[in-house]
């Protein structure tokens, strides 16, 4: 690091010593044209006074001296900068009889020759302000006047929140407006003192800065643009049940940076806006009617057209299933062993939960087919056991049919054994009737009624809404959701 600010000490002392050579090198004009073969002192005279006429009605050349000698013009002395010397050959080229020019004039160090003018200007600037302070108060003034009537008009009530559909756009409506105000009143008071081209200087430098503040706050721009598209379109209302990226539960609020929804589980979950957006959304709760549907089955000896009728007429019965639209049944599958039959009702679900719903038509449609004696066969499964006699493999079905064909060969690994647990565990005896009149008697529940209807009301869902309002009471000013929409539709 020392080395480093002693090579830079150096540079810049070299610059300093041959800054001044190179510049004169650089713009070092002589005149043109042809020489004069008439050479006198009184001509050389009139050509010094001429010059030193000139320089002294220009500024910066007081330290400048001149001589003359055959034509040749020699410049001496000082100026403030290296400029000034350098024009110092335009100037004198251009006097009649001036053969060339030796420019000798180096840029001053001394630190009040460098400081008077600057603080000279300074002192002219500071006259200028003056002299346009009364005009300064009057493009103030303009510009508080039109920033307070912008802001008055943002204040306001109407017409933004009649214009909104929500107080959310309705404040961004407020806030632009006051961003116009602040812009016109700018645009005014620079139109005053004359100054409009500052203004496009300031409106190109915040376009710039805007531009890169976006690219570093990518998201954030992207989640406030989707939560005014939100707040716009409403697509969900309060107490709605929906499903957003595999999330489902209640909606409790929309605010400017996340959709909160209450799950099943009473937990809170916040999703950006910006992923509410882009995701599919599944709402249970815009139409009153809602599908239920389940699987039963039956065996291959069932009549299925009657299996079928009497699902239908089943779920049909139910006082809570619509009439329209109507009960469908219909066989899905055929399994192994069994016949899978799908059954679809509607319920209206807002007098009726879903789930209780769903839940009572498979109950009922059971006790209906056990009371036709209709068969649900569980999975069969063939086992096959077999010995191994010399390579010899010989399979048997253990329900006692014909043994497979003996098939030959050299196994592979090793045979696992059958499980002979099984065997060796002694069979329980049924019990005596002394033992069974000695044991305690079992209570035994009461068979399903067909005819007993379970309460399938609204109950855990009405809990979930009043939670659900209750968290919406505690910060109602930070909603984007308009309840007013939700009870139109």
């Amino acid at each position: 690091m020392t080395r480093l600010l002693q090579a830079f000490l150096i540079a810049l002392a070299l610059f300093v010593m041959f800054s001044a050579d190179a510049i004169r090198a650089q713009s070092s004009e002589q005149p043109s044209g042809t020489i004069n073969v008439e050479d006198d002192a009184q001509h050389d005279a009139a050509i010094a006074v001429r010059i030193r006429d000139i320089l002294s009605e220009l500024g910066g050349y007081a330290d400048v001296t001149t001589t003359v000698n055959s034509g040749v013009v020699t410049l001496r002395g000082t100026t403030l900068d290296n400029a000034t010397a350098a024009r110092l050959n335009e100037i004198v080229g251009r006097v009649e009889g001036v053969v060339a020019i030796q420019n000798k004039v180096t840029e001053s160090t001394d630190v009040a020759e460098r400081l008077n003018p600057a603080f000279e200007r300074f002192l002219v600037r500071l006259k200028q302000l003056l002299a346009y302070t009364p005009l300064l108060a009057v493009a103030l003034l303009a510009f508080v006047v039109v920033v307070l009537v912008g802001f008055f008009i943002a204040r306001r009530q109407q017409p933004w929140d009649r214009l909104a559909p929500n107080a959310f756009i309705a404040d961004i409506y407020r806030q632009l407006v006051r961003i116009a105000a602040v812009v016109a009143g700018l645009v005014v008071a620079l139109d005053i003192l004359g100054a409009m081209a500052l203004l496009s200087t300031i409106l190109g430098a915040a376009g710039i800065i805007g531009l890169a503040i976006g690219f570093a706050v990518k998201d954030t721009v992207e989640n406030f643009i989707a939560s005014i598209m939100l707040s716009i379109r409403q697509p969900f209302q309060p107490n709605d049940a929906i499903e957003i990226g595999g999330d489902e539960g209640k909606v409790i609020r929309l605010t400017s940076r996340a959709t909160i929804i209450l799950n099943w589980d009473g937990n809170q979950v916040r999703i950006p806006n910006s992923t509410v957006f882009k995701s599919r959304i599944l709402n249970y709760s815009r139409n009153r009617e809602r599908r239920f549907l389940f699987d039963i089955t039956a065996g291959y000896g069932t009549d299925l057209a009657m299996a079928l009728q009497l699902a239908r007429d089943t779920v049909a019965g139910l006082p809570f299933v619509l009439d329209t639209p109507a009960v469908n049944v219909w066989i899905v599958s055929l399994g192994g062993s069994d016949i899978s039959i799908r059954v679809t009702g509607w319920i209206d679900q807002t007098e009726t939960s879903i789930l209780a719903a769903k839940s009572e038509a498979i109950r009922q449609t059971l006790l209906a087919y056990e009371a036709a004696g209709i068969e649900m066969p569980e999975p069969t499964y063939r086992v096959l056991t077999g010995t191994i006699d010399g390579g010899q493999i010989t399979l048997r079905a253990s329900d006692g049919e014909a043994p497979a064909e003996a098939v030959t060969e050299k196994p592979s690994e090793t045979p696992v054994e059958k499980d002979r647990a099984s065997a060796r565990a002694p069979t329980p005896k049924a019990p005596s009737p002394t033992a069974q009149a000695a044991a305690p008697a079992t209570e035994v529940p009461p068979a399903d009624a067909p005819d007993s209807v379970l309460n399938v009301g609204t109950s855990a869902e009405e809990e979930l809404e009043r939670i659900v309002d209750s968290e919406r009471e505690a910060m109602s000013e930070d909603d984007l959701l308009n309840r007013e929409g939700a009870a139109q539709e």
